[in-house]
C-alpha cells in the first residue's frame, strides 16, 4: 500500500469519535478507508483561537501496522506520569463529560450546524 493514499481530502469517516476535553478542546478519532480497502486513523486536536472564531487543528495519521506500538507507547507514558510523576493526584476529578446542557450554558462547544461548531473531518488535509 502507498501512503500516498492516506489523503483523507476524499475519505469520508467510515466510524468517528469525539471527545470533548473543555471548553475549547476537542478531539476526533475517525477511521477512515484508502482506495486499496485498507484502514488508517486520524487523530485531530481542534481548538478554539481566543481572539477570534476560528479553530486550530492538529492531525495525527495512525497506520494499522503501528496501532499496537502506538498504544503501548501511549499508556506506558500516562501510567508513567500517574505512577512515578504525579502519584498523589486525584485524575479521576476531570472523569465528566460536557452535557449538552453545559453547552448551552457556555461550557463548551455549540451543537452541530452552529457557526462555532469545529468540523476537523470535512474531507480536507491540514496543512501545517
Amino acid at each position: 500500500m502507498s501512503y500516498e493514499q492516506h489523503s483523507d481530502r476524499n475519505s469520508e469517516a467510515i466510524y468517528s469519535q469525539r471527545l470533548k476535553a473543555g471548553k475549547r478542546r476537542t478531539y476526533f478519532f475517525d477511521v477512515r478507508s484508502t482506495k486499496g480497502n485498507d484502514y488508517f486513523i486520524t487523530l485531530t486536536e481542534s481548538k478554539k483561537r481566543f481572539n477570534d472564531n476560528g479553530y486550530d487543528r492538529h492531525k495525527i495519521f495512525l497506520y494499522k501496522e503501528d496501532f499496537n506500538k502506538f498504544v503501548k507507547a501511549l499508556s506506558e507514558t500516562v501510567d508513567h506520569v500517574k505512577t512515578q510523576l504525579m502519584p498523589d493526584y486525584d485524575f479521576d476529578a476531570f472523569n465528566h463529560d460536557y452535557s449538552d446542557q453545559d453547552e448551552q450554558h457556555g461550557g463548551g462547544y455549540q451543537e452541530s450546524g452552529s457557526d462555532n461548531t469545529p468540523t476537523p473531518h470535512t474531507g480536507e488535509v491540514d496543512s501545517w
